[in-house]
């Protein structure tokens, strides 16, 4: 009896577990640079996983020339944009008994805030599915996220959150030059940038204010390893990390600019896994129940490392750690959600294991970014902390180079 005692899991809060009939999918927006393929990805997977389950599917999406809304999938599909006042116009019509936010990146995740701040689930008995909205609130706002993470004493990159221009050269004089400024809640690192000095932020600060209210002072991480993490979590308190990646490009490049490599080339073994046991410990925290996307800095000199960011959604890493592991990501997502546990997932890829296996990769693949600057006019070709890069290319090989070598043939 001790042992079971001191074995069973009882969640902090009480996960809701019957299914709803109808379940409405925000899907993943209009046509713009940073939200197009990697979303449309996790949202069609998620409507075959819902569908498995004899779930009636609503997609509310915009953009036409995307799988999602294909015909055949979705069993009803909206072509309306993502805001708050459509989508609310979509729960009064249909009824749903749940909702998904966190298949269709940034803007779905951004719209499903204003809803729960609007008080519109609640109105029309929607339930929020996977991730509590809480834990997604807590992610995204920069000041909250920090205080939980050191809640459970671990380190966050020192950064200020500023709500104007004079805030924010008060902040950086505290951090000291250099600094990153960004803005929160954007998609695809929209107004964020490095400055030097006092003029650089005050133009950076303006422009990123235009984009949000909220703006995040970063001291400069430049230089430092970036390793991300993909780990997946049921509401049974069950983890598994699926996959991890390192970006060739050092911090200050956004994600989606940089070449990616998985699994990691250059982490030690105790490296590995003193992130490894961080990122669940984090995940735990946070409470999230799907998918959950970590970012680190760590110095290349030495063990230290701080946590950059959580995205308590799908992510643009998602969609290729999917890819190259082989472990259908944003399908077992959609399951979770549904409060089924990891062991009884079935691997649709496999067939034969469960969700609850970790893929290990004996190969080797790298991701490399696409851009097309000639149909742009204006842009400067610099790589930096804002995502400009309109496709990517995916190489499989035995050892780094050839996977390098073969990716930089199809780019």
């Amino acid at each position: 009896d001790l042992i079971t005692e001191k074995l069973k899991y009882v969640p902090k809060q009480v996960y809701c577990l019957n299914v709803p009939k109808k379940i409405l999918i925000i899907g993943s927006g209009g046509l713009s640079i940073g939200q197009a393929g990697e979303f449309d990805y996790s949202g069609s997977h998620a409507i075959k996983a819902l569908q498995e389950e004899n779930i009636q599917t609503v997609l509310i999406n915009p953009n036409i020339a995307t799988v999602q809304t294909s015909r055949g999938l979705a069993d009803k599909v909206y072509f309306l944009p993502l805001m708050p006042e459509y989508v609310e116009q979509v729960i009064r019509a249909e009824r749903p008994g749940g909702v998904l936010l966190t298949f269709g990146g940034q803007t779905a995740l951004n719209c499903g805030v204003e809803l729960q701040k609007a008080g519109v689930f609640e109105k029309y008995g929607v339930r929020i599915l996977g991730t509590p909205i809480e834990a997604i609130i807590d992610t995204e706002d920069r000041k909250i996220f920090s205080e939980r993470i050191s809640e459970i004493g671990e380190k966050v990159a020192p950064s200020c959150a500023v709500y104007s221009v004079p805030e924010a050269l008060e902040a950086a004089e505290i951090l000291g030059y250099p600094v990153m400024a960004r803005a929160a809640f954007s998609l695809g690192g929209l107004g964020s940038g490095f400055a030097d000095n006092k003029d650089e932020l005050k133009n950076l600060a303006q422009q990123a204010l235009a984009h949000s209210s909220q703006l995040i002072i970063d001291k400069s991480l430049k230089g430092w390893k970036e390793v991300e993490y993909e780990v997946v979590r049921d509401a049974y308190d069950n983890c598994i990390t699926v996959c991890n990646m390192e970006n060739v490009d050092p911090l200050g490049i956004h994600t989606g600019e940089s070449i990616v490599v998985a699994p990691s080339q250059t982490l030690s073994n105790r490296e590995y896994n003193l992130l490894r046991t961080t990122a669940i410990n984090v995940i735990r925290h946070f409470g999230v129940v799907g998918e959950c996307n970590i970012q680190y800095a760590l110095n290349p000199h030495s063990e230290e490392y701080y946590i950059i960011e959580v995205n308590a959604r799908l992510s643009r890493s998602s969609a290729l750690a999917s890819k190259a592991t082989g472990y259908p990501l944003a399908y077992v997502a959609a399951k979770l959600a549904l409060g089924i546990p990891l062991p009884k997932i079935k691997n649709s890829v496999t067939g034969v294991t469960t969700a609850c296996f970790e893929p290990s990769l004996d190969y080797c693949v790298v991701k490399i970014p696409r851009w097309d600057l000639s149909k742009f006019s204006r842009v400067s070709t610099k790589i930096g902390s804002s995502m400009k890069s309109v496709g990517e290319v995916m190489a499989i090989g035995r050892k780094f180079e050839e996977a390098f070598q073969k990716a930089l043939r199809m780019v």
